[in-house]
């Protein structure tokens, strides 16, 4: 039926059908929606009008069927009959400006992966996220060509309602003198263009299958939806589904989607589909007393032990709460977390369970996944030869949480631009005239190793590991994960572990893993705890009396390190938050700071802790060194600036042994002097004018 009235002349009825429906659908309230819409759009003066797929399926199901199956016609009339509705509203508004019909919510989405042959030339909808972006390009739809021989221009294709394909043929008859022979020369400046734009959009990571890759899908985007979207958006594209080939002699093609309406969908978990019996399971969850420890032993069930570990997973899955100030800065929300440890402690495992329980989630490595790392990248396609955008981990993983093993081994690249990610949550590119900044609202849970193969308890936290001082200070839970040979815990280990492999059905977990995913989404998107006044007190308490206590010994043995820091502040604040998440609580207590200082000081114990002074010391994570060796790598410094300016005249350069010796004098051990030259190399304020003879910068 549908296609014996896209046949000769009953072409017409499908535009007449289109018009009757715009004009006369009424709301249930017996408005005129689409009348007043369009009148909107010509007030804000735009070209596309969004109409629901729904309303046209209520009003005239033959002519959504005929949209579906032969989109391309009924675009084409639909067009013609939206200009001369608009012409009937304002003539001069209608005159020479091309209007567009885009439908949105279609009954079925087909999943990337599935789009084939069958969908060729019909329209269909697609979930996806915004993987990669060209430049704005400008596209002729329509060419001007004037004949040598008569001298006459004339449009090609001839009727307004053609446009040119991926190439553009010159006629081989002039339709004015109806001559074949001469030249066709193309009047570029005076032909009709239009903004084009090409995108690639991948399948969501919840949407893939287990073991399988990402399917992407090329979409091409023209006139008022070029710019739209960027990396690393969630979108929902209803289209065309069209064929393209490399080569003329090619029998294989390819893929893609000229779209018909984009839809951003919102960053809070959309994905996750809560109905109310399942509101009413995740209420009656966190009336439940313990329902944080049902949370974290739900994670990682057949994992021995890592209580703290677990618990910190369950914070940054719930995380803080992000807040909007009136000057237009932005406090984080999202937990960052970091696991370092010698190998075989169930790190990769732990994030490998968080992955399955968290309801919008990225897995990858620190080499990334794909030519854009982690953040993004501005990457050239081999075939074309232009510039596009990529987006990275941190980016797809904008709204949910980012999963990173072998952190330590990211690209200098990524090193440069994670700390923006970390905590402006933003990435910014400016590379071959492609200028950025996409949304990276991602928690991280990364896992490292040890850059010596086991940790070295003997060195600090920053020598253990190969990652510079400022990315780990924006972590807010760090954890060491140790393999120690006890007799006691290495039986119980090693029962545990048996027992998992002969006996499954004890370590199922307390909830069932998507219900928790509910829970989780559920939590994320209603529940936006405030702190109660003991609770602000108590983390103000806390902070004030630890940097108390530097002062206080700073009274007797001269300057002290500093303890903490407002980063750790606001990270106490997100953890609170986070606490008070889990039993769906809109107000942050006393009882869920406790929990965050508690879980703060364990951290600050285990890898900010002076060796030499037992004192907590936040430099060593903020700067990669302690207080201590600050001072010493600061006496070197100034050591060296002196003899080269005093006693060389600013020329030359100072030997380590001489540095050792003058230093020695001040009863500074050798091995502490050669490791803060070594540490003021590697940060650039000396050079080595020959072999271990340095200069200041």
């Amino acid at each position: 039926m549908a296609e014996e009235m896209l046949r000769g002349e009953e072409t017409l009825a499908v535009g007449e059908r289109f018009k009757t429906f715009i004009e006369n659908f009424r709301t249930e309230e017996g408005k005129l929606k689409y009348v007043e819409a369009v009148r909107r759009m010509i007030n804000y003066e735009e070209t596309s009008l969004e109409i629901e797929f729904k309303d046209l399926y209520r009003y005239d199901p033959l002519l959504s069927e005929i949209l579906l199956e032969k989109p391309s016609e009924f675009l084409k009339e639909a067009s013609e009959a939206l200009k001369e509705i608009v012409a009937q509203e304002s003539p001069e508004y209608a005159q020479g400006r091309v209007f567009t019909p885009r439908f949105t919510g279609l009954f079925d989405t087909v999943r990337i992966r599935d789009v084939g042959s069958d969908h060729v030339g019909k329209l269909v909808q697609i979930n996806g996220i915004v993987t990669r972006m060209h430049p704005r390009a400008t596209r002729m739809i329509r060419a001007r060509f004037r004949h040598d021989r008569c001298g006459a221009e004339f449009w090609w294709p001839p009727t307004e309602d053609e446009v040119l394909g991926e190439r553009v043929e010159r006629p081989s008859i002039c339709p004015v003198c109806g001559e074949g022979g001469g030249k066709f020369i193309l009047v570029r400046d005076k032909s009709l263009y239009i903004d084009w734009q090409k995108i690639v959009v991948q399948e969501r990571p919840e949407d893939v299958p287990g073991g399988q890759i990402p399917r992407s899908l090329e979409v091409h985007l023209s006139r008022d939806l070029v710019e739209r979207v960027r990396p690393g958006d969630r979108v929902k594209i209803v289209g065309v589904v069209g064929l393209q080939s490399f080569s003329a002699s090619s029998t294989l093609y390819s893929l893609y989607m000229e779209a018909n309406s984009i839809l951003l969908e919102e960053k809070i978990l959309e994905e996750v589909s809560i109905t109310r019996e399942d509101e009413e399971k995740i209420l009656q969850l966190a009336r439940d007393p313990w329902i944080k420890e049902k949370i974290i032993a739900s994670i990682a069930p057949t994992i021995y032990g890592h209580w703290d570990l677990k618990e910190a997973i369950a914070l940054l899955l719930f995380g803080g709460v992000p807040k909007q100030r009136p000057d237009g800065t932005r406090t984080r929300g999202d937990i960052h977390v970091l696991f370092v440890g010698d190998p075989g402690v169930a790190k990769s495992q732990l994030l490998q369970s968080t992955a399955q329980v968290a309801p919008r989630v990225v897995y990858t490595t620190g080499k990334g996944s794909t030519a854009a790392g982690l953040t993004a990248a501005v990457l050239r396609d081999p075939r074309t030869g232009e510039y596009f955008l990529e987006a990275g981990a941190l980016v797809l993983a904008d709204g949910g949480i980012a999963v990173i093993d072998e952190f330590d081994k990211m690209s200098k690249e990524d090193r440069g631009v994670i700390h923006e990610a970390m905590e402006q949550q933003t990435v910014s590119i400016a590379k071959a005239g492609i200028k950025a900044t996409l949304s990276a609202r991602a928690s991280i849970l990364a896992a490292g190793n040890p850059k010596f193969g086991y940790y070295d308890p003997a060195r600090s936290f920053v020598d253990n590991v190969d990652l510079p001082a400022p990315i780990i200070s924006r972590f807010d839970l760090i954890f060491v994960v140790r393999d120690v040979i006890e007799k006691s815990r290495d039986e119980m280990l090693a029962s545990y572990v048996l027992e998992t492999h002969t006996n499954v059905e004890l370590f199922k977990p307390e909830i069932d893993p998507e219900l928790l995913r509910k829970y989780i989404a559920y939590a994320r998107k209603h529940v936006k705890p405030r702190l109660t006044p003991q609770a602000k007190k108590l983390l103000k308490d806390f902070y004030v009396e630890m940097r108390s206590s530097a002062l206080h010994h700073s009274s007797q043995e001269g300057a002290k390190p500093v303890p903490i820091t407002t980063r750790q502040l606001e990270a106490l604040i997100r953890l609170t938050e986070a606490h008070a998440r889990m039993s769906l609580k809109q107000e942050a207590t006393e009882e869920d700071a406790i929990a965050a200082i508690r879980i703060m000081t364990s951290v600050l114990q285990s890898i900010g802790l002076d060796l030499e002074t037992g004192e907590i010391d936040i430099g060593i994570i903020m700067t990669g060194a302690s207080f201590r060796s600050r001072k010493i790598m600061s006496e070197v410094l100034d050591l060296i600036k002196s003899v080269v300016e005093e006693e060389k005249g600013g020329q030359g350069c100072v030997r380590a042994s001489e540095i050792v010796k003058r230093l020695g004098e001040k009863n500074i051990p050798e091995e502490k002097v050669r490791d803060a030259i070594d540490k003021l190399y590697r940060q650039g304020l000396i050079i080595e004018i020959r072999t271990e003879c340095y200069k200041a910068v």
